[in-house]
């Protein structure tokens, strides 16, 4: 073990809140420095609703759950812990508060508690999420190919979405909804070759545990084997606005390519501060901010230990 971790009985090295994949990456890699780190997790990810996930190098198709627990193990078999529990606050000093539970204590903080998917109240939709209505082609498009899909306009990401989507099926329909369509987005999805269908959506048709059409308020029900939305993604960003942390022009948590935030010995990674990272993207982020955060320590570790020898000289020398 480094010098530092056998010198702070019961101080944690790290604290990684979040134990999604870029959490149990952060984890790993600072359990392999040999750092004294744990990874507490609520145990509610995301992507819980979707029975595979896709664009991870060697672990495409693979079920999101497995590839949590393959990560808990690969992080717990270097030292790192892992804790169950819920923080309700993190205080000056870092002390991590745990509802119900103990107050832990850490040199450095890492905040990987990802977002929420805010869904449109359409009914249909939230049952499901996941399955048969989606949101995003690069995750689901190619299982869905070639088939009739559907994508509601439900916020203004959807025209960028619809466009997309057309890549991966000639039959695309846009349902306009509630969404005001500029003149110019209505010429580029006809350009594209979609078509637009107007009218509210009342629910989504759906018979046999699948998705069979989108139903209009009119009574109209257009046939859809799938249905892409665009969400309204909501970061879990407490913990770090309580800490003092800043955002940026977007609204999200400021942080630089390592995730370092503007708040000393505090970093953060994954969704919650990039609403668009994929697993595999998350996971690279929550390394790169283990990286940076190790090497915060070093340099603390280096000057306690500079200060060590220069006062352990100078008694030597009376």
């Amino acid at each position: 073990m480094n010098e530092a971790t056998n010198d702070r009985n019961g101080t944690y090295d790290a604290l990684v809140v979040g134990a999604g994949a870029a959490g149990l990456n952060a984890a790993l890699l600072l359990g392999r420095a040999r750092r004294r780190v744990a990874a507490i997790d609520a145990g509610e990810p995301r992507n819980a609703p979707a029975a595979h996930m896709h664009g991870f190098l060697s672990r495409d198709g693979l079920p999101p759950a497995t590839l949590l627990e393959l990560g808990r193990a690969e992080a717990e078999r270097y030292g790192a812990g892992l804790i169950r529990g819920r923080v309700e606050r993190i205080d000056p000093g870092f002390e991590v508060r745990l509802v119900g539970g103990p107050v832990l204590a850490a040199r450095r903080i890492l905040v990987a508690t990802g977002l929420r998917d805010e869904l449109p109240g359409i009914p249909g939709v939230r049952e499901r999420w996941g399955k048969d209505v989606l949101h995003c082609p690069y995750c689901h498009g190619f299982e869905v190919r070639d088939r009739p899909l559907a994508v509601l306009g439900t916020g203004p990401g959807a025209v960028h979405q619809a466009l997309l989507l057309r890549d991966w099926s000639d039959d695309v329909v846009f349902f306009q909804h509630t969404l005001e369509l500029a003149a110019e987005d209505r010429e580029r999805l006809e350009a594209r070759g979609l078509r637009i269908v107007e009218g509210r959506i009342e629910h989504l048709a759906v018979n046999g545990d699948r998705l069979r059409g989108v139903a209009l308020a009119d009574g109209r029900v257009v046939p859809r084997a799938a249905a892409f939305l665009f969400p309204r993604m909501v970061p879990h960003d407490g913990l770090l606005t309580g800490l003092g942390c800043e955002k940026d022009a977007d609204g999200r948590i400021a942080t630089d390519r390592t995730g370092r935030t503007g708040v000393p010995g505090v970093w953060a990674a994954g969704n919650v501060v990039d609403p668009r990272a994929q697993v595999v993207t998350a996971a690279g982020m929550g390394s790169a901010a283990a990286f940076a955060l190790n090497n915060d320590l070093l340099e603390e570790d280096v000057a306690g230990a500079v200060a060590r020898h220069r006062a352990a000289s100078a008694g030597g020398a009376r």
